[in-house]
């Protein structure tokens, strides 16, 4: 019988100490083998209490300057001992079957990065359930482009030497924002290959405000810039546009996913947060 890959899970925190401790929790509860995953918390900078006095994890607990949760994933990477890296956010609770999911289709694309379903934890609060349904487009049309997959940094995995091999993540998004999607597109522009494991979940569990929301989708767009920009870099200049379709579908994609009388309302975020977006870029753009 081949032996289970080991895992470096690897979480990038700030300030969220408490959901932190929940996140923990959660791995402590993972249906793998003890002694085939480690836990790497990178504190990026917020110098609040991050864990628990005990856990039955093996746990590493780093500090770093605050510069983001891109450079702090670099950071935990450059510290693993697994086979393969496995992300996730401070925010987010794992599923007892997440590694096993992850590690099954593993078994059959060694060398693929491997995107998780992410769910939405809060689904009584429109603003998370409609920021949700934005991750879900965007990873659907990414999933039918010719540009490849996107998965979101909360639930990827990919392979320890790869991973390090192509540079990581981009340290350049102080911002969680922007950072996966630029990943993704290099890691498929290097020929790397990408799978979707719907059977790998964690559950995301950030409750947000109109306020928070409005930020979220703002920093969305400054990272969009980012990433825009370093792609067209990488193409030699060359601009590749989005399609007029692309916002069509998105704004009307709650019609089609949300029930009820949540339509309208997940509808209306959801070009809310296009505004929001828009006036990101254009800040970014005027900032840089």
């Amino acid at each position: 019988m081949t032996s289970l890959p080991t895992f470096s899970i690897v979480i990038p925190t700030y300030r969220r100490p408490e959901r932190l401790a929940d996140c923990l929790q959660s791995l402590a509860a993972l249906d793998y083998p003890r002694d085939r995953f480690e836990v790497i918390v990178v504190d990026d900078g917020s110098g609040t209490p991050l864990v628990p006095r005990s856990t039955p994890l093996d746990l590493t607990v780093m500090t770093q300057p605050h510069a983001g949760p891109a450079a702090a994933r670099n950071s935990g990477a450059a510290r693993a001992r697994g086979d393969y890296l496995a992300f996730t956010d401070d925010d987010c609770m794992a599923e007892t079957g997440w590694l096993r999911g992850l590690a099954a289709h593993l078994a059959e694309a060694p060398d693929h990065a491997i995107g998780g379903r992410t769910v939405n934890a809060l689904p009584e609060n429109p603003y998370s359930s409609a920021t949700q349904l934005l991750l879900d487009f965007l990873s659907e049309w990414s999933n039918r482009s010719r540009r490849g997959a996107f998965f979101a940094s909360n639930n990827l995995a990919v392979p320890t030497g790869l991973f390090r091999a192509r540079g990581g993540f981009h340290a350049g998004f102080p911002l969680a924002a922007g950072e996966d999607r630029e990943f993704c597109d290099r890691w498929a522009r290097l020929g790397g290959r990408l799978t979707y494991a719907p059977d790998a979940v964690i559950r995301h569990g950030h409750p947000l405000t109109f306020r928070g929301y409005w930020r979220q989708h703002v920093n969305y767009g400054r990272g969009a810039l980012r990433f825009h920009r370093l792609r067209t870099r990488a193409a030699g200049g060359r601009r590749t546009g989005t399609p007029l379709s692309f916002y069509l579908r998105l704004v009307t994609y709650p019609l089609t996913r949300a029930a009820g009388t949540r339509r309208l309302s997940l509808t209306a975020l959801l070009a809310l947060a296009q505004i929001a977006t828009a006036a990101g870029y254009w800040r970014e753009g005027r900032r840089r």
